[in-house]
């Protein structure tokens, strides 16, 4: 891990769509002075489940996994992270362990907020303690989406949602139809909750059918309506 801490909260842009938006010109100050930012390399652990939180991460720049093993042994992932997000808030107000690993997924730059002086900024901030409830509000939503909707849903309705849930986090390239990641097949797997021989099958059965086409690791979607009918998402 190398630093880069000459990059500043008052110049990040992508603090502008996280839970430190709403600071003043002063507790941005506060802020970049407690913060320490380092650089992980792609497959590079930042937390393990079952740690106790030191602090909060932010992602500066990358693209981060957030995976929990099952009672089979097999990783799950649970949550994908990009620009601007946050990992580790629940642990931390919850006073636990985390209950999953944070994994990069590409080269990410990644700055790390000690747990004691993150408390007294929420102590002392109205609008952030309520940026983090409407945060912690909404993982709890998404949450409740895959307990009820993934273990009654077909393999392939499961792979098409998380081809959606991968350009709804990391958007597209300058094409405007690849997905912008490089994703392994089992990673799309372990997303869609399913083997890696399933979500392959599943995959190349889109490229057949012209709905999408798989170039490597990366993903152009040709139907994005099509994709979302076999989803059976709205949008």
């Amino acid at each position: 891990m190398d630093d880069f801490s000459h990059i500043s909260c008052q110049t990040c842009k992508s603090r502008l769509e996280n839970i430190f938006k709403d600071l003043s010109q002063t507790e941005m100050s506060q802020l970049n002075t407690i913060k320490t930012c380092q650089f992980f390399k792609k497959g590079d652990v930042l937390f393990n489940e079952g740690a106790y939180p030191r602090g909060l991460f932010c992602v500066q720049s990358g693209k981060v996994k957030i995976t929990q093993i099952g009672t089979d042994g097999k990783e799950q992932i649970v949550h994908l992270i990009h620009d601007g997000n946050t990992m580790g808030h629940r642990a931390i107000f919850g006073d636990d362990i985390f209950s999953c690993s944070a994994i990069a997924m590409e080269d990410s730059h990644v700055c790390f907020i000690p747990k004691a002086p993150f408390y007294a900024m929420v102590e002392n901030n109205a609008k952030l303690a309520i940026n983090i409830a409407h945060l912690l509000s909404d993982e709890l939503k998404e949450a409740e989406h895959k307990i009820t909707h993934t273990a009654q849903r077909p393999v392939r309705d499961r792979v098409a949602e998380s081809l959606l849930i991968l350009k709804k986090n990391y958007g597209y390239e300058e094409d405007q139809c690849t997905i912008n990641v490089s994703i392994k097949r089992e990673d799309i797997a372990n997303l869609a909750g399913t083997t890696r021989e399933s979500a392959t099958r599943c995959l190349y059965d889109f490229q057949s059918n012209q709905i999408i086409e798989l170039n490597g690791k990366k993903i152009k979607i040709l139907q994005l309506k099509k994709l979302t009918e076999i989803a059976h998402l709205n949008n």
